[in-house]
């Protein structure tokens, strides 16, 4: 067996001294252990031991209008492993003209021997029609159970649609998320913007106003109040969009919300930066103003927002976002963050948020709202050995340099930070040590 010893625990019950004992890749005993002499003792002074983080929100290996993400399922999910997370959902993308069943399998290609960390996918649907809706059957026996729609972009559903979606998958037990944003909207303002010669990345924030957001957050929460499916409200960026989740819940709409660290600690005023640098923040939704960081951070601490993600989607700078030198609408949108999300948290938040809160935002509510509770999310007798040590008092500097991403850029870049893990064990393997990974593949696809 493994054993972890002297370490604080953070279980669904609060913080524990308590050893852990691992066998075949589960937790097989916590308590008072008595290591043998033929176990693996691991020591876990002064450090928190977690159950491994849980990242509901990435883009690997995807093609995105003629480019493809940087970071595939090898580098991506080796540097999710060196951050302490140790499972991710990714997107499966059902284009026009394919079947679920056939997206599913191309990711699952996608990430075949290739993962550091455990992986699942969301099913991403863009092309409604009746043989997609006889498709969420099969989808759901292989393990599916969670659907995301657009209401922006060329993989947008209309209203009907992605209320046809809600209806169909509800009998299902599937939650909905919804990428919100006024598609419509978005085109007229860049059409517009370019039109009058603003071709810069500080038009970006312009074309997807605030009210884009709310607006297409409000919609979706009646779509949902209308099917009664749950929803899932993803990268979450405005007060405003937060004002509409409130007055979604007052009515009783099932809805959870996810967030993700740019839009807590970074601020529209990176679209200004000279020589191209702006580039690197372009995403959508985009960063926002001030008061959206308060208003996010105030929500986090109150416990409105129920996950944190990343939306990691990686492009490399000098030869991907480049493409856009010459008009802000050509450059490919996303932020990479696999890496640096658990450090990023603790860094804002501190003493602000215990280590169960920070848990339950960055592994347990992840595992609970995707279906993967309690073999993911949990230090439990039972539970998969998904483990990350974390090193409370290491401090270090983030840079590009130093990092497991394959991207030449960090939007964290130069930010002095405390923590890191010590050690990260993937069903019960090492998978990094001291914020490196190793080289190991011992993830696998996780059915929910």
């Amino acid at each position: 067996m493994k054993i972890i010893q002297n370490g604080t625990l953070v279980t669904p019950e609060g913080e524990k001294k308590a050893s852990l004992a691992i066998d075949n890749g589960k937790i097989v005993k916590i308590g008072n252990i008595t290591p043998g002499s033929d176990d693996e003792v691991f020591d876990a002074s002064g450090c928190l031991v977690f159950p491994g983080f849980i990242d509901g929100h990435t883009h690997l290996d995807l093609p995105v209008g003629g480019n493809v993400t940087a970071d595939d399922f090898e580098s991506g999910t080796r540097a999710a492993a060196a951050g302490g997370t140790t499972t991710v959902v990714d997107f499966a993308t059902q284009y026009k003209g394919d079947t679920l069943i056939n997206a599913l399998n191309t990711w699952k290609k996608k990430a075949e021997g290739k993962a550091h960390v455990n992986y699942a996918f969301h099913m991403a649907i863009c092309d409604w029609n009746e043989r997609t809706k006889k498709d969420i059957k099969a989808l759901r026996d292989a393990g599916v159970s969670s659907i995301k729609v657009y209401m922006a972009y060329d993989t947008a559903l209309t209203d009907s649609e992605i209320l046809g979606v809600l209806e169909a998958v509800k009998p299902f037990g599937c939650i909905v998320g919804c990428h919100c944003e006024n598609g419509d909207v978005i085109n007229m303002r860049q059409k517009q913007l370019v039109e009058s010669g603003r071709t810069g990345t500080d038009a970006h924030p312009l074309a997807h106003p605030a009210e884009a957001e709310a607006e297409a957050v409000s919609r979706f929460c009646y779509l949902g109040k209308l099917s009664g499916c749950p929803i899932n409200i993803v990268h979450l960026s405005t007060a405003l969009g937060l004002e509409e989740v409130r007055k979604a819940k007052s009515q009783g709409v099932q809805v959870f919300v996810e967030s993700c660290p740019q839009y807590m600690i970074l601020d529209d005023s990176k679209y200004e930066l000279s020589d191209f640098e702006g580039a690197k923040y372009v995403c959508s939704p985009p960063l926002r103003k001030a008061k959206d960081i308060y208003a996010l951070r105030e929500a986090v601490v109150n416990g409105e927002i129920d996950t944190i993600a990343t939306d990691h989607c990686s492009f490399r700078f000098d030869t991907q976002k480049t493409l856009g030198r010459d008009n802000f609408t050509k450059i490919p949108n996303g932020c990479p963050g696999i890496e640096h999300r658990p450090v990023i948290m603790r860094h804002i938040f501190g003493d602000h948020l215990s280590a169960s809160d920070y848990c339950r935002l960055m592994s347990e509510n992840p595992a609970r709202v995707f279906g993967m509770y309690p073999r993911k999310g949990a230090l439990l007798e039972g539970s998969d050995a998904d483990i990350t040590i974390w090193d409370p008092d290491i401090k270090w500097t983030i840079s590009a340099k130093d990092m497991e991403q394959n991207v030449d850029y960090t939007p964290f870049e130069g930010m002095d930070v405390k923590g890191r893990p010590r050690l990260v064990l993937v069903n019960g393997e090492t998978a990094a040590e001291n914020g490196k990974a190793c080289d190991s593949h011992y993830g696998e696809y996780i059915s929910r």
